[in-house]
C-alpha cells in the first residue's frame, strides 16, 4: 500500500511520533475515523426510523454525564 501526504503533514507527522512511530499512529488515526463514521451512520439511521434528535434533551443528558445540577434532566 501506497499513501501520499503534503510535506507538511509529514513533517508534523515525524514531530509527533518519531520516525518508529508513525505506522501506529495513522493506523489509531484511520481507526478512529472509521469508528466517526460508523457512528455518523448509526445516528442517520436512528434518525430516519425516529425522527430527529431532539437537541433540548441532547444537552440534558450532557449536562447529567458533566454532574451539573443546574442542567434540566426533564427533558431528558
Amino acid at each position: 500500500m501506497s499513501v501520499s501526504l503534503h510535506e507538511g503533514t509529514i513533517a508534523a507527522l515525524k514531530e509527533r511520533t518519531g520516525r518508529r512511530g508513525m505506522s501506529a499512529y495513522v493506523e489509531a488515526l484511520i481507526q478512529r475515523q472509521l469508528e466517526r463514521e460508523r457512528l455518523r451512520e448509526l445516528i442517520e439511521d436512528a434518525e430516519a426510523e425516529h425522527g430527529p434528535v431532539d437537541p433540548a434533551a441532547v444537552e440534558a443528558k450532557r449536562a447529567l454525564l458533566r454532574g451539573d445540577s443546574g442542567g434540566s434532566v426533564h427533558a431528558a
